[in-house]
């Protein structure tokens, strides 16, 4: 039993800020192998995605048959739902063979860098991110739907209402996975109840002919296109989006607890079979009560307002749990996409930082660009479900067909071993398996199923905004690929081993310091300097006369030694000046090393820092590049509680003396 406590943090540390209070105080590394999740929470982290889409799923395969401009073939969805969950089946037998046969998580990524190679893996990921994105864009703006269909009057704030949702739900995540998981495991189960509620009373109106139908809706039959084999093909492709989220769990496996191969497993298929429950159940009774797509009320407001009466009380419980489960289904890439994205990165494909884990224990880096980038597209979509849908599920089935691809070539090779023989792979080992051909006949058929339905998705919906998703996942594997190969020259480049490395050899320093003006601060710089044993002198760029000479009266009055050299800068420019300064040096001196030093005013919050230009960090951004240049920054601590700064009201004369310094009169 481990008994290692942690030593009480001292008072100035254990103030209360901001971070501690939104997302919690920072958990230990070793505290790591306890932020797992229950087979309940799980289903409510991972599954959240996947059941949320019965919302929309149904209304998306009637939006489509609606364009023929009759009622009439609304009935066509059943049929289409129906083949949706066939293929729904199939796609979660193949996945729950891929949770056994990698434990450690990854999902497609991993399968097909296992078994089909880098750029295989790098497409698998792109599509998977992208999907994760669009997810939470997508799930947020349904859910603000569901809330418009109740209020109208708060349409015109849908666009600042979905931001807000993603920023309160991007806090929780940053709070932890587990947190995180039990917070929205409540909403998850609400929705649960509330759906399977007022899908048995639906049927049991049905059984008894007490259902009626919708009222207060009309069709709009602006539209009539034919009813044509590419219209039903489109209407699948739309209603497919309810496989959506069904890869989550495979992807999450190291978030359950052991066994979890099994314990993710079961949960998956507790999910879809939840999902097609359901799913089927929507798409039943929305036929028999003649549900209509509607711009401004939803299917499911339309069925609970019939099931039990508009304005009830079930009627809007259900509402919320729809809203609700909408809106957490954004969980679900919050679990994955930083997980994802650290596998990238520890691979060399994406920044190194995403990799790094925050206070919490998770990837804090990975939350952030997840949430900024849903946020841009949220906004440049104007929060419309409608409009986001032909961006998505491209890349998730995508990735169903690569991940069950390579599950198929994983399965030729257990098939070519001998009983009870076992080969080390890169990922896991390679054991025989009796039945591995059944097993490689079920992905296979699920690789091409998943195929077919990501052409159809991708021809019917190209010309509403598909193209940009078929044209952006190359380009993100191009900047993989870009990023991987920066990584790799820099590794060899720092190698020992690298004898082609030019390395500096010098024994002369010249060190010059950068003065803005005289004060305390380029008082410690010369120390700083003068401490260093080597000839030094300070530079000035002037961009104001007046304050020039100031400088150099105030330099001659307080310093008294060492040579300052003043650059003129009529263009007023910083950077240029000084660049050039430094080139000229390195030129005149081809054997000698220049060392810059510059000041920087160091206050005790993030607020007052950015009252000050902070100009030391864009000088040494500016002066990289520049061979046999090293840059040291000597801060000037400023604390204003009870420090060298007083927060009182400074005197007229104090001001004035200020205003003086400022002007150089």
């Amino acid at each position: 039993m481990d008994t290692t406590t942690t030593p009480p943090l001292p008072a100035a540390k254990r103030r209360v800020n901001l971070s501690n209070m939104l997302i919690g105080r920072p958990l230990e590394t070793r505290t790591l192998a306890h932020q797992v999740v229950s087979n309940k929470v799980g289903l409510a982290v991972f599954a959240s995605d996947a059941l949320s889409s019965t919302a929309y799923a149904t209304e998306e395969i009637l939006v489509i048959l609606a364009l023929t401009g009759t009622a009439a073939f609304l009935g066509l969805s059943v049929p289409i739902a129906i083949a949706i969950a066939a293929l729904l089946i199939i796609v979660t037998i193949s996945y729950r063979q891929t949770i056994y046969a990698y434990p450690n998580g990854g999902g497609a990524y991993i399968v097909a860098r296992d078994n089909l190679g880098e750029v295989a893996a790098q497409i698998a990921g792109a599509a998977l991110l992208t999907d994760y994105i669009l997810t939470v864009a997508v799930s947020i703006s349904s859910g603000v739907a569901q809330i418009v269909s109740a209020f109208p009057d708060i349409a015109p704030w849908r666009v600042p209402l979905a931001v807000g949702i993603i920023g309160f739900i991007t806090i929780i995540n940053l709070r932890g996975v587990k947190e995180s998981g039990s917070i929205f495991s409540v909403p998850t189960y609400f929705f649960l109840g509330m759906m399977f509620l007022t899908l048995g009373v639906g049927f049991y109106r049905w059984a008894t002919g007490t259902l009626g139908v919708v009222t207060g809706v009309k069709f709009a039959a602006e539209a009539a296109a034919p009813l044509t084999m590419f219209l039903v093909l489109r209407a699948f492709s739309s209603g497919s989006a309810a496989l959506t989220g069904i890869e989550a769990i495979s992807n999450g496996i190291t978030a359950f607890r052991d066994p979890r191969s099994r314990n993710a497993a079961k949960t998956l298929v507790v999910m879809s079979t939840l999902l097609v429950a359901m799913f089927l159940g929507i798409t039943f009774l929305s036929r028999h009560i003649e549900a209509i797509p509607s711009h401004h009320e939803t299917i499911i407001s339309q069925l609970a307002r019939t099931v039990y009466g508009d304005g009830s009380i079930f009627y809007l419980l259900l509402i919320a749990g729809t809203a609700l489960i909408l809106l957490m289904a954004a969980n679900t890439s919050y679990a994955d996409f930083p997980r994802l994205a650290a596998l990238h990165a520890g691979d060399g494909f994406l920044p190194r930082q995403l990799t790094y884990r925050g206070g919490r224990l998770v990837f804090s880096w990975g939350i952030m660009t997840l949430a900024i980038a849903a946020s841009v597209l949220v906004v440049v979509m104007r929060a419309s479900t409608t409009a986001l849908i032909p961006l998505y599920a491209i890349g998730v089935f995508l990735s169903f067909t690569i991940s069950q691809a390579g599950m198929v070539v994983r399965l030729r090779k257990i098939g070519k071993l001998q009983p009870g023989e076992v080969v080390k792979g890169l990922e896991t080992n390679l054991e025989y398996d009796p039945h591995w051909r059944l097993h490689m006949v079920v992905s296979g058929f699920g690789a091409v199923c998943t195929f077919v339905v990501m052409m159809i998705f991708a021809i019917t919906k190209f010309t509403s905004g598909a193209w940009f998703i078929l044209l952006l996942i190359p380009i993100l594997v191009f900047i993989f690929f870009r990023i991987h190969h920066h990584y790799k020259d820099v590794a060899q480049a720092l190698s020992l081993e690298n004898a082609a490395v030019k390395e500096i050899v010098t024994d002369k320093v010249i060190t010059m310091l950068l003065v803005d003006g005289v004060h305390k601060g380029t008082l410690q710089m010369v120390k700083f300097a003068k401490s260093l044993g080597a000839p030094w002198h300070a530079v000035h760029v002037g961009v104001n006369q007046e304050k020039a000479a100031t400088t150099q009266a105030k330099w001659d009055r307080y310093v008294g030694e060492g040579n300052l050299v003043i650059i003129d800068s009529p263009y007023r420019h910083l950077l240029a000046p000084i660049r050039e300064y430094v080139i000229d040096l390195l030129e005149e001196n081809p054997g000698a090393i220049v060392h810059i030093v510059m000041g920087h005013l160091s206050m005790d919050s993030l607020f007052t820092q950015a009252l000050h230009q902070n100009s030391s960090l864009i000088l040494n951004l500016g002066l990289t590049g520049l061979e046999r240049v090293v840059v040291t920054i000597v801060p000037l601590q400023v604390k204003q509680n009870g420090g060298e700064v007083n927060r009182n009201m400074m005197t007229g004369e104090m001001l004035k003396k200020a205003r003086e310094e400022r002007t150089g009169k």
